[in-house]
Protein backbone atom coordinates (compact mmCIF):
# COMPACT_ATOMS: atom_id res chain seq x y z
CA UNK A 1 0.00 0.00 0.00
CA UNK A 2 1.27 3.31 -1.05
CA UNK A 3 1.92 5.76 2.18
CA UNK A 4 0.22 8.74 2.38
CA UNK A 5 1.27 12.41 3.43
CA UNK A 6 -1.02 15.37 4.75
CA UNK A 7 0.41 18.59 3.83
CA UNK A 8 -1.62 21.48 5.35
CA UNK A 9 -1.47 24.94 3.60
CA UNK A 10 -0.55 23.14 0.70
CA UNK A 11 -2.88 24.82 -1.74
CA UNK A 12 0.12 27.81 -2.87
CA UNK A 13 4.04 28.33 -2.04
CA UNK A 14 6.08 26.20 0.45
CA UNK A 15 3.16 23.94 1.20
CA UNK A 16 2.59 23.35 -2.78
CA UNK A 17 5.94 22.89 -3.27
CA UNK A 18 6.26 20.31 -0.71
CA UNK A 19 3.05 18.13 -2.16
CA UNK A 20 4.01 18.45 -5.11
CA UNK A 21 7.94 16.78 -4.56
CA UNK A 22 6.01 14.50 -1.96
CA UNK A 23 3.41 13.31 -4.23
CA UNK A 24 6.87 12.66 -7.12
CA UNK A 25 8.66 10.50 -4.10
CA UNK A 26 5.49 8.55 -4.42
CA UNK A 27 3.23 9.36 -1.93
CA UNK A 28 -0.38 9.69 -1.67
CA UNK A 29 -1.72 13.73 -0.64
CA UNK A 30 -4.10 14.94 1.10
CA UNK A 31 -3.98 18.87 0.54
CA UNK A 32 -5.65 20.96 3.39
CA UNK A 33 -6.24 24.42 2.91
CA UNK A 34 -9.09 27.60 3.69
CA UNK A 35 -10.10 28.02 0.50
CA UNK A 36 -13.01 26.74 -1.52
CA UNK A 37 -11.95 23.96 -3.68
CA UNK A 38 -12.90 25.63 -7.01
CA UNK A 39 -10.21 28.04 -6.06
CA UNK A 40 -7.52 25.18 -6.54
CA UNK A 41 -8.82 23.88 -10.00
CA UNK A 42 -5.23 24.33 -11.73
CA UNK A 43 -2.76 23.21 -8.72
CA UNK A 44 -4.96 20.12 -8.12
CA UNK A 45 -4.73 19.31 -11.60
CA UNK A 46 -0.91 19.11 -11.86
CA UNK A 47 -1.52 16.14 -9.37
CA UNK A 48 -3.78 14.69 -12.19
CA UNK A 49 -2.02 14.87 -14.70
CA UNK A 50 1.11 13.48 -12.63
CA UNK A 51 -1.29 10.32 -11.85
CA UNK A 52 -0.88 11.46 -8.35
CA UNK A 53 -3.51 10.24 -6.09
CA UNK A 54 -4.64 13.64 -4.17
CA UNK A 55 -7.95 14.68 -1.68
CA UNK A 56 -8.40 18.34 -1.12
CA UNK A 57 -9.95 19.18 2.42
CA UNK A 58 -11.18 22.52 3.13
CA UNK A 59 -10.39 23.57 6.54
CA UNK A 60 -8.81 25.77 9.22
CA UNK A 61 -6.20 24.52 11.92
CA UNK A 62 -7.32 26.53 14.45
CA UNK A 63 -10.76 24.56 14.69
CA UNK A 64 -11.00 21.83 16.05
CA UNK A 65 -13.75 20.35 13.67
CA UNK A 66 -11.58 20.79 10.98
CA UNK A 67 -8.85 19.05 12.50
CA UNK A 68 -11.06 16.58 12.68
CA UNK A 69 -11.96 16.30 9.48
CA UNK A 70 -8.76 16.94 7.78
CA UNK A 71 -7.78 13.43 9.99
CA UNK A 72 -10.69 11.78 9.06
CA UNK A 73 -11.11 12.20 5.62
CA UNK A 74 -7.83 11.16 4.41
CA UNK A 75 -8.40 8.29 6.38
CA UNK A 76 -11.18 7.72 4.80
CA UNK A 77 -9.85 8.25 1.13
CA UNK A 78 -6.54 6.49 1.62
CA UNK A 79 -6.45 4.12 4.81
CA UNK A 80 -3.77 6.08 6.97
CA UNK A 81 -1.62 8.47 7.75
CA UNK A 82 2.65 8.23 7.36
CA UNK A 83 3.68 11.84 7.41
CA UNK A 84 2.33 14.94 8.16
CA UNK A 85 3.55 18.40 7.43
CA UNK A 86 2.55 21.29 9.27
CA UNK A 87 3.33 23.68 7.05
CA UNK A 88 -0.08 25.85 7.67
CA UNK A 89 0.74 29.65 9.10
CA UNK A 90 -0.07 32.80 8.85
CA UNK A 91 1.55 36.44 9.64
CA UNK A 92 0.30 39.32 11.39
CA UNK A 93 -2.27 41.32 9.64
CA UNK A 94 -0.39 44.54 10.32
CA UNK A 95 2.77 44.61 11.27
CA UNK A 96 2.91 46.50 14.05
CA UNK A 97 5.60 47.77 16.79
CA UNK A 98 5.76 45.43 20.01
CA UNK A 99 4.26 47.85 22.42
CA UNK A 100 1.25 48.23 20.12
CA UNK A 101 0.27 44.64 19.67
CA UNK A 102 -3.43 44.07 19.59
CA UNK A 103 -4.45 40.84 21.51
CA UNK A 104 -6.57 40.14 18.35
CA UNK A 105 -3.65 39.78 16.61
CA UNK A 106 -1.91 37.60 18.75
CA UNK A 107 -4.43 35.42 19.38
CA UNK A 108 -5.04 34.76 15.57
CA UNK A 109 -1.46 33.88 15.05
CA UNK A 110 -1.00 31.75 18.02
CA UNK A 111 -4.16 29.53 17.31
CA UNK A 112 -3.24 28.88 13.97
CA UNK A 113 0.52 28.42 13.85
CA UNK A 114 0.61 27.29 17.41
CA UNK A 115 -2.41 25.56 18.71
CA UNK A 116 -3.26 24.24 15.36
CA UNK A 117 0.18 22.33 14.81
CA UNK A 118 -0.01 21.20 18.60
CA UNK A 119 -3.54 19.41 18.00
CA UNK A 120 -3.45 18.19 14.38
CA UNK A 121 0.34 16.34 15.45
CA UNK A 122 -1.86 15.01 18.35
CA UNK A 123 -4.92 13.65 16.31
CA UNK A 124 -2.45 12.49 13.50
CA UNK A 125 0.12 10.76 16.05
CA UNK A 126 -2.59 9.05 17.52
CA UNK A 127 -3.73 7.33 14.03
CA UNK A 128 0.07 6.82 13.18
CA UNK A 129 0.63 4.75 16.36
CA UNK A 130 -1.97 2.54 15.48
CA UNK A 131 -0.83 2.02 12.04
CA UNK A 132 1.97 -1.28 11.72
CA UNK A 133 5.29 -0.59 12.76
CA UNK A 134 7.94 -1.29 10.65
CA UNK A 135 11.01 0.49 10.02
CA UNK A 136 8.98 3.05 11.13
CA UNK A 137 5.15 4.36 12.02
CA UNK A 138 5.65 7.94 11.02
CA UNK A 139 7.25 10.96 10.22
CA UNK A 140 6.03 14.56 11.26
CA UNK A 141 7.65 17.93 9.76
CA UNK A 142 6.59 21.04 11.40
CA UNK A 143 7.48 24.33 8.71
CA UNK A 144 9.08 27.03 11.21
CA UNK A 145 10.86 29.91 10.16
CA UNK A 146 14.15 31.49 11.55
CA UNK A 147 11.85 34.13 13.01
CA UNK A 148 11.81 31.09 15.42
CA UNK A 149 15.02 32.49 17.07
CA UNK A 150 15.47 35.99 15.23
CA UNK A 151 13.97 38.96 16.78
CA UNK A 152 11.28 41.32 14.49
CA UNK A 153 10.04 43.77 16.78
CA UNK A 154 7.08 44.47 14.04
CA UNK A 155 5.89 41.01 14.25
CA UNK A 156 6.03 39.87 17.45
CA UNK A 157 3.38 37.38 17.73
CA UNK A 158 4.59 35.39 14.63
CA UNK A 159 8.43 35.37 16.70
CA UNK A 160 6.33 33.71 19.48
CA UNK A 161 4.18 31.37 17.68
CA UNK A 162 7.16 29.65 15.50
CA UNK A 163 9.45 29.91 18.89
CA UNK A 164 6.08 27.80 20.07
CA UNK A 165 6.25 25.16 16.91
CA UNK A 166 10.59 24.91 17.92
CA UNK A 167 9.02 23.60 21.62
CA UNK A 168 6.35 21.36 19.86
CA UNK A 169 8.78 19.89 17.67
CA UNK A 170 10.70 19.04 20.80
CA UNK A 171 7.95 17.47 22.78
CA UNK A 172 6.89 15.42 19.96
CA UNK A 173 10.02 14.08 19.63
CA UNK A 174 10.55 13.04 22.70
CA UNK A 175 7.37 11.92 23.18
CA UNK A 176 6.70 10.05 20.16
CA UNK A 177 10.42 8.19 19.39
CA UNK A 178 9.03 5.19 21.26
CA UNK A 179 6.36 4.44 19.75
CA UNK A 180 8.68 4.75 16.08
CA UNK A 181 7.00 8.37 15.09
CA UNK A 182 10.39 10.58 13.92
CA UNK A 183 9.59 14.42 14.08
CA UNK A 184 11.64 16.78 12.52
CA UNK A 185 11.52 20.78 12.08
CA UNK A 186 12.39 22.73 9.01
CA UNK A 187 13.30 26.56 9.61
CA UNK A 188 13.06 28.49 5.72
CA UNK A 189 14.51 31.87 5.95
CA UNK A 190 13.92 34.15 3.25
CA UNK A 191 11.16 32.21 0.72
CA UNK A 192 9.93 34.03 -2.27
CA UNK A 193 5.99 33.25 -1.81
CA UNK A 194 2.95 35.74 -0.85
CA UNK A 195 3.70 36.17 2.59
CA UNK A 196 7.10 38.01 1.50
CA UNK A 197 5.82 39.99 -1.84
CA UNK A 198 5.21 42.96 0.41
CA UNK A 199 8.73 43.18 1.53
CA UNK A 200 10.47 42.20 -1.66
CA UNK A 201 12.58 45.26 -1.79
CA UNK A 202 13.81 45.11 1.68
CA UNK A 203 15.50 41.65 1.51
CA UNK A 204 16.37 42.60 -2.17
CA UNK A 205 19.05 44.92 -0.40
CA UNK A 206 19.94 42.65 2.26
CA UNK A 207 21.20 40.11 -0.67
CA UNK A 208 22.99 43.02 -2.28
CA UNK A 209 24.96 44.28 0.84
CA UNK A 210 25.92 40.82 1.82
CA UNK A 211 23.53 39.68 5.02
CA UNK A 212 23.51 36.03 3.45
CA UNK A 213 26.18 33.83 2.38
CA UNK A 214 23.76 32.54 -0.61
CA UNK A 215 23.00 35.79 -2.29
CA UNK A 216 19.60 35.38 -3.74
CA UNK A 217 16.16 34.31 -2.64
CA UNK A 218 15.15 31.05 -1.25
CA UNK A 219 12.46 29.30 -3.30
CA UNK A 220 9.53 26.81 -2.25
CA UNK A 221 11.67 23.45 -3.96
CA UNK A 222 14.45 24.75 -1.62
CA UNK A 223 12.34 23.78 1.22
CA UNK A 224 10.10 20.73 -0.49
CA UNK A 225 13.82 19.07 -1.03
CA UNK A 226 14.33 18.95 2.25
CA UNK A 227 11.38 18.07 3.35
CA UNK A 228 11.58 15.24 0.75
CA UNK A 229 14.96 13.89 2.33
CA UNK A 230 13.67 13.90 6.19
CA UNK A 231 10.47 11.60 4.96
CA UNK A 232 12.42 9.19 2.88
CA UNK A 233 14.23 6.30 4.96
CA UNK A 234 17.55 8.28 4.82
CA UNK A 235 17.41 9.69 8.57
CA UNK A 236 15.85 6.58 10.75
CA UNK A 237 18.44 7.51 13.80
CA UNK A 238 17.29 11.28 13.87
CA UNK A 239 14.59 13.11 15.48
CA UNK A 240 13.87 16.17 17.01
CA UNK A 241 16.54 18.17 15.36
CA UNK A 242 15.82 21.05 12.99
CA UNK A 243 17.63 22.26 9.62
CA UNK A 244 17.89 26.26 8.64
CA UNK A 245 17.11 26.51 4.66
CA UNK A 246 17.62 30.24 4.90
CA UNK A 247 20.86 30.53 2.19
CA UNK A 248 23.42 30.44 5.63
CA UNK A 249 21.83 33.38 7.38
CA UNK A 250 21.58 31.46 10.60
CA UNK A 251 25.71 31.62 10.70
CA UNK A 252 27.16 34.52 13.21
CA UNK A 253 30.41 36.19 11.35
CA UNK A 254 32.77 38.82 12.17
Amino acid sequence: MKETAIVTGGSRGIGLAIAKQLGLDGYQIAIAATGHISKYKEQLAWFQREEIPCHYIQGSIDKKEDREKIISETIHRFGGIHVLVNNAGVAPAVRADLLEMTEESYDRVMNINSKGTMFLTQAAAKQMISQPLEKRRGVIINITSCSSSISSINRGEYCISKAAQSMITTLYADRLAEEGILVHEVRPGVIRTDMTSGVTEKYDKLFEEGAFPIKRWGTPEDVAGVVSALCSEKFLYTTGNYIDVDGGFHIKRL
